[in-house]
Order: C-alpha cells, then sequence, then structure tokens
C-alpha cells in the first residue's frame, strides 16, 4: 500500500479500504506507464480546464498527451474510420453521442473505482461511455452590445441582436441548445418542433447569425448573443473581460447534460486511456474540471471554496432538466440536420 500511496496517492488515498481495488488500480497503473502516453480528441486544454487533468497526467504517471480537436461526431467517425490503425485512445462526446458511439462498436469498456457515484442517468449500464461532468445551456450576452440582456426564451424573440447557435446537426452543443430551447417551449426529446419554430422566428427577424461562437469571435465583438454551456460561456467571459459579458441559464427552461469520455475500442494505449478515465472521475479530477467551470458529476466531491465561487448560484438552475428518454432524443439528433435545414436555415436564405 506504500508504493501505491507513493505513485498513484490520489487514486489509491480515497480507496485505501479496498485493498483488491488498489491493487487493480496499482497494476493499471504500471501498465499505462509502461505505454507511457495517451491521444485524445475533443479534450483540448482550453475545453473545460483538461490542461490541468493532462499536466497532473504527466506529473504523477509520467503519461505524455497529445489532443486533436474535433466535434462529436467526427470523434466517432474518426475511431471507425481508423479501426486497428487508431491514432487515438479517448475522446470525450456529449451524452447523446454515447450511445452512437456503443452502436457503432467503436468503445471499450472500463468502469472506474467512482461507478456507484455516478447517476445512472449519466452512464451506459456497462461502462463503455460515463459523463465526467455537467454542462447546462446558457446565455452568454455582451453588454456592450446589447441593451437588456436576454434571461429567457422568450426574451429572445422580442430582442434587436443577433442570436449565435453554432452548428446545429453537428456539435452537441448546439444540439444540446435545440433540445434546451424545447424544454422551454413545451416540447421534449421526441418533439423538438417548438425550438425549431423559435429558432425559424428568429431566421424571419435576419436575426440568427452563422458566426462561430467561439472566445476569439466573442472577443472580437462578432458575437452579440450566444447559447453555450455555462463552463464555456463563464471560461470566455473571465478570460476576455468579466464585466463585458451576462452569462445567465434561461429562467423558462434549459437542458443539463454533459460530455462523456468514450475509450476506443482500437486504442493503441487502452491502459493510459482507462487510467486517464479514472483520474478524471477522481476527486482530483473532478475539481480540476470544475476549475475550468464545468459541474462535477459526482455530487459527492467537495469543492474547494474558490473554485465554487467561479460557477453560478445554484438557484439559477431551477428550470434545468437532465434528459428523461435518451433513446428518443437519440433518435431525433438523427434527423436533427436535416430539420433545422428545412425548418430554420430555409427562412435564412430567402
Amino acid at each position: 500500500m506504500k508504493t501505491i500511496l507513493k505513485t498513484s496517492s490520489l487514486l489509491a488515498l480515497a480507496l485505501s479500504t479496498t485493498p483488491v481495488l488498489a491493487t487493480e488500480l496499482d497494476e493499471l497503473e504500471s501498465k499505462a506507464r509502461a505505454e507511457g502516453k495517451v491521444y485524445s480528441v475533443g479534450m483540448p486544454d482550453s475545453w473545460a480546464n483538461w490542461k490541468d487533468t493532462w499536466q497532473d497526467l504527466g506529473d504523477h504517471y509520467g503519461i505524455q498527451h497529445q489532443d486533436t480537436d474535433m466535434s462529436s461526431a467526427q470523434e466517432i467517425a474518426k475511431f471507425a474510420a481508423e479501426k486497428n490503425n487508431a491514432t487515438a485512445d479517448i475522446g470525450d462526446v456529449g451524452a447523446a453521442f454515447g450511445p452512437i458511439a456503443v452502436r457503432q462498436g467503436v468503445t471499450q469498456a472500463y468502469k472506474p473505482s467512482t461507478w456507484d457515484e455516478i447517476p445512472d442517468w449519466a452512464k451506459d449500464k456497462d461502462g463503455h461511455w460515463m459523463l465526467g461532468y455537467t454542462g447546462t445551456i446558457a446565455f452568454i450576452v455582451n453588454n456592450e452590445l446589447v441593451t437588456k440582456a436576454p434571461t429567457s426564451w422568450q426574451d429572445l424573440l422580442n430582442g434587436d441582436y443577433q442570436v449565435t447557435v453554432g452548428d446545429v446537426g453537428v456539435a452537441a452543443q448546439a444540439n444540446s441548445a435545440v433540445l434546451a430551447a424545447a424544454f422551454a417551449q413545451g416540447g421534449d426529446e421526441s418533439n423538438i418542433k417548438p425550438a425549431l419554430t423559435l429558432f425559424a422566428e428568429l431566421a424571419k427577424q435576419g436575426r440568427l447569425s452563422p458566426v462561430d461562437p467561439n472566445i476569439a469571435n466573442l472577443e472580437k465583438g462578432e458575437v452579440e448573443m450566444a447559447i453555450l454551456w455555462d463552463f464555456n460561456a463563464l471560461s470566455y467571459r473571465d478570460q476576455i473581460d468579466r464585466d463585458r459579458f451576462t452569462v445567465v441559464i434561461p429562467s423558462d427552461g434549459s437542458l443539463i447534460s454533459g460530455y462523456a469520455t468514450i475509450i476506443n475500442k482500437y486504442a493503441k494505449h487502452p491502459n493510459a486511456a482507462k487510467l486517464a478515465r479514472e483520474y478524471i472521475l477522481s476527486d482530483a479530477g473532478q475539481i480540476n474540471l470544475a476549475r475550468g467551470y464545468a459541474r462535477p458529476i459526482r455530487s459527492t466531491v467537495t469543492l474547494p471554496a474558490d473554485v465554487q465561487e467561479k460557477l453560478l448560484p445554484n438557484d439559477m438552475y431551477a428550470a434545468a432538466r437532465p434528459i428523461a428518454d435518451q433513446d428518443a432524443w437519440e433518435k431525433s439528433t438523427r434527423t436533427l440536420s436535416r430539420q433545422w435545414q428545412s425548418a430554420v436555415l430555409i427562412h435564412q436564405q430567402r
């Protein structure tokens, strides 16, 4: 046990009363160290503070890391296309894409030691995917460009500013924005028509912006108001200018979802990928994510005061809820791109 505490203290300390599991983790660590590297996709340093987790894996276990940023759909496509020529070991995909990855047969299962603390709605029963953190759809508003910041979806229809939502049908963040709007407008996972109606009205008004809602465009003033995950909105706000932007969770409804790790079935460094997942779900890994404004999936983690202060007040999330019917939402996402084109963008092009 002393050896484990010395080399794998952050994991073993929490598991010191379960020597069998600690031994298994010691074996996993040994194999991961031998592999010496882990290649990720969709887990860049700037997203949810992944940089601290990769730094910790390097410092504690000697594992080198490299990431290629891409969307959830692109990650799964990459795993499927490369197969035994895999150049990626682990990815981070929107919750709706976890089941898709499993159905395509590109994942391998691994249940971390904190498995029982992850809510059932946030994980695959066999351990093929599980959320590491939650995100809630939020509004970020440039106070220099918008006179009155919207606090609800209904407010959007009465504004005179451009609304940016991102690449609907491709990016999990943009897809989730549509579902959040559907929740607020009386829809659900199988009925997103109310959301499409709302965005179609914005398109008719000429107020649906095609600009990508990234930090560079926000900083340049090319985004007046954007719909983002709360952790991205808060991070962008603080990196640019805290006083320049307002971030709120829409009061009439929103979506609590998140991102899940998937380990490539064909990974060249499978043990390093499993150790990365183990660390992500440990207390230290969860706190790292919270430092990037992402709310930990494990409610038992106690956040340091300075980290808790970075997040929005809990009461702002009163009308937000998770996906209740994952199958229905997965079915809706398969046709979302086509629906977005025919119900929304058709008005933008006129």
